[in-house]
C-alpha cells in the first residue's frame, strides 16, 4: 500500500466514520504527508503497512529540531490516530507509535479580553463602511454566543430561533447544539439582516448563509481573523488576539459572573468537562468566591 493511497482512505474514514471537519482532516493529512516526505527525502523504502517504531522515532526526532513540544505532541497524536486506523482495518497488527513518548507540554491557558476591551473592540468598528454593520454583528454574535469561527461562518438564517431565544450551531464532528442568544446579539443580527444583507444577492448555495461578503458568498476564516486583527490594531491592543479570543472571553466572563461549569460546557459544545475547567484556572478569583460562599466556616 502506497502512502498517498493510505492517506486518501484515512481521509474518507475521518469524514464518514468520525464526522470530522474539513480543517481537522487537512491537519491530520499534513502530518502524514510530512512523514511521507521525510521517508522519500531520506530514501527510506517503507509502506504504511510495514513501517516500524524505529523509523517513526527517526521522523519524530527530526521534526523535534524545528518545532515546539506542543506541535510535536500534536503530530505524534495524529500519527497515532492514523496507525490506530490501520490496525482497525487489519492492515497492520500493531501501532508503531505505541512506545513513542509524547513530550509534556503543560496546559496552555487561553488568552482573554476584559469586558471593557470587548466593548472597545466592538465600538471601534467603522459603521460608515459598507461592511461595518456586518462586522459589528459578527463580533457581537461570537462574543454573545461563544462561537468558534467555523461555526460563525456556517451559521444559517434557518438556524435562528429568536422567538425561542436560541440559535442552532453545527459544531465539531457535525454535532448540533442550541445556544441561548443574548438580546444585544439578536438586535444586531436583525438590523444586519433587514438593512444590509437583504441588499446583497446571495450566490448559488449561499441563499441561507447568514454572513455574506460583498460578492454574495460566505465569509472565509481568514476574513474573520483579519477583521479582528485590524480592530485590535485600531484600538492599540497590546496582545495578539484571534476569533477564539472572543470565545474564551465569553466563557471566562460567564464564569466570573457566577455561571456554573456544566452550563458553560453545554454552550461551548465541549465533549468533556475537563476542557471547560481550564477557565477556572484563567479566573482564579472564582475559586476564592466559591470558597467564601460555600465553606461552612463563615
Amino acid at each position: 500500500m502506497k502512502w498517498q493511497h493510505a492517506i486518501k482512505d484515512y481521509q474518507l474514514f475521518l469524514k464518514i466514520e468520525r464526522g470530522l471537519s474539513k480543517n481537522t482532516i487537512e491537519s491530520y493529512s499534513r502530518d502524514l504527508e510530512k512523514l511521507a516526505l521525510f521517508l522519500d527525502t531520506n530514501e527510506i523504502k517503507v509502506s504504511p503497512t510495514n513501517i516500524d517504531a524505529s523509523v517513526v522515532k527517526q521522523f519524530v526526532y527530526e521534526i523535534a529540531k524545528s518545532i515546539n513540544p506542543r506541535s510535536q505532541a500534536r503530530i505524534i497524536s495524529g500519527l497515532r490516530s492514523f496507525f490506530d486506523y490501520m490496525v482497525f482495518e487489519d492492515y497492520r497488527k500493531t501501532n508503531p507509535t505505541d512506545l513513542i513518548e509524547t513530550p509534556k507540554t503543560g496546559r496552555k491557558l487561553p488568552d482573554t479580553l476584559s469586558e471593557a476591551q470587548i466593548n472597545q473592540l466592538i465600538l471601534a468598528v467603522d459603521l460608515s463602511h459598507p461592511q461595518g454593520e456586518r462586522n459589528r454583528t459578527i463580533l457581537e454574535t461570537m462574543y454573545s454566543c461563544g462561537l468558534r469561527v467555523g461555526e460563525l461562518i456556517t451559521l444559517k438564517i434557518s438556524d435562528l430561533f429568536f422567538e425561542e431565544g436560541f440559535i442552532r450551531v453545527l459544531g465539531k464532528g457535525n454535532k448540533q447544539r442550541y445556544i441561548p442568544v443574548h438580546n444585544t446579539a439578536k438586535k444586531y443580527i436583525t438590523i444586519y439582516m433587514n438593512q444590509i444583507r437583504n441588499h446583497i444577492k446571495p450566490k448559488k448555495g449561499f441563499e441561507d448563509t447568514l454572513f455574506l461578503n460583498r460578492r454574495g458568498s460566505g465569509l472565509s476564516r481568514q476574513m474573520v481573523f483579519m477583521i479582528i486583527k485590524d480592530l485590535a490594531i485600531k484600538i492599540d491592543l497590546k496582545k495578539k488576539i484571534s476569533p477564539h479570543t472572543l470565545r474564551h472571553s465569553f466563557a471566562t466572563h460567564l464564569l466570573k459572573r457566577g455561571a456554573d461549569l456544566r452550563s458553560i460546557q453545554q454552550m461551548l459544545g465541549h465533549q468533556s468537562i475537563t476542557t471547560t475547567e481550564v477557565y477556572v484556572h484563567v479566573d482564579k478569583t472564582y475559586l476564592q468566591e466559591v470558597l467564601e460562599k460555600y465553606h461552612p466556616r463563615k
